[in-house]
């Protein structure tokens, strides 16, 4: 059952329709749920204040970008209530530059929908708190322009990556060199850095291949998204479909490489690998090149693989797993193969990686050949 938002349909449209980051024009609103509810205040911060809730019940928070037709509602996040008075955060007026917030709630991660060639994501219900992404992979622009900070500043990379130009995203670059970018980029902003070699967070983590790496999952600086923030903002709110935007892959929604006759689900038009790209032979888009998902975030499928912090455990899954369930998963203690996650696909691999469900993995010092990438997150 719906909602009735009359005046309020107006102020959220208001609201999200200044928040440039997500890359949005007007957006409204409604609550769907086992009953109907009552929206009594949507405040300045994007909070929405809603009563009449059935405790113990899951509800829906949806969004459309038109009020004409009635048919185009999407859902936004899944909201668990344990009260009947609740308020929830669901957009961020003014984010940190070039991020977006992803607001607090519940949704199935892994293969709900039955693929049978991923065995290794067995569906479950996972809460994630709010946080923030970059809403675009990190452009080969920014990596230099952090990178000559960081290596002014004692910090000691393997490689140094490439891209195609500056608003390409940065590709062949380790998981390790990844963590240490994410340490600078906080020290450059005045943040406090996430990551360290020691437990007490006294060490920022600067130089070397290091496997015994700490997160301060309180810090307010960047650091990699894990395994469950990852795919909770690919599927941009939508549940039980294989991309962030439905279960098919056209050429004109990613930059991967289409195969129409090997997968069903994937409706290319193939004329030649990878022919999004004009220039001769395959590589990467320059970021924000598609349209965005419900989240308003780029590149979400293809391009390049982003790497995550979870170390990657197949099933029967171990303790910390995202894959058995609970409140904000940050990975398996230790590693199967010494890998740590890879998600979304790239430019050179099939539809198949490009799945919201799909887990790939390689190890921590792999930089990729042209393939890996990143995108940066930020508490809330």
């Amino acid at each position: 059952m719906k909602t009735k938002l009359r005046i309020f349909c107006a102020g959220l449209a208001l609201l999200a329709g200044i928040h440039s980051a997500a890359a949005q024009s007007a957006r409204f609103f409604r609550i769907s749920g086992p009953a109907a509810t009552k929206i009594t205040a949507f405040r300045a911060d994007g909070s929405l204040v809603w009563s009449n809730a059935l405790a113990g019940t899951n509800y829906i928070v949806q969004t459309a970008t038109t009020l004409q037709g009635g048919t185009n509602w999407v859902n936004y996040v899944q909201l668990p209530v344990t009260q009947s008075i609740n308020t929830n955060q669901i957009i961020a007026p003014n984010p940190p530059a070039g991020m977006v917030l992803i607001p607090a709630g519940s949704f199935t991660i892994g293969n709900s929908i039955g693929d049978s060639d991923i065995t290794d994501a067995n569906p479950a219900n996972v809460y994630v708190s709010a946080f923030y992404m970059d809403v675009n992979l990190v452009t080969y622009g920014n990596w230099t322009a952090v990178y000559a900070y960081a290596t002014n500043h004692n910090y000691a990379f393997t490689d140094q990556g490439s891209g195609m130009g500056a608003n390409h995203p940065v590709q062949s670059v380790s998981w390790w060199d990844c963590v240490k970018w994410c340490n600078a980029r906080s020290q450059q902003a005045g943040l406090t850095p996430a990551y360290y070699t020691d437990a007490g967070f006294t060490l920022i983590y600067t130089n070397g291949n290091i496997s015994a790496i700490f997160a301060n999952w309180t810090a307010n600086g960047y650091r990699l998204p894990t395994e469950a923030e990852w795919e909770k903002a690919a599927r941009g709110g939508l549940s039980g479909n294989r991309f962030p935007w439905g279960n098919t892959i056209t050429e004109s929604q990613a930059n991967y490489n289409a195969a129409p006759a090997t997968y069903s689900y994937d409706l290319g038009p193939y004329s030649g690998e990878n022919t999004n790209i004009n220039i001769g032979f395959p590589n990467t888009t320059p970021v924000g090149s598609f349209a965005p998902n419900g989240y308003g975030l780029f590149d979400m499928a293809g391009n390049v693989e982003e790497w995550c912090w979870d170390w990657y455990w197949p099933s029967p899954y171990t303790s910390g797993s995202p894959y058995l369930g609970g409140t904000d998963p940050r990975g398996s203690a230790s590693a199967q193969y010494n890998a740590r996650i890879w998600r979304g696909g790239n430019w050179s691999r099939y539809a198949t990686s490009a799945r919201c469900a799909n887990r790939d993995a390689a190890f921590p010092g792999y930089a990729g050949n042209g393939f890996s990438g990143f995108r940066c997150v930020k508490e809330f």
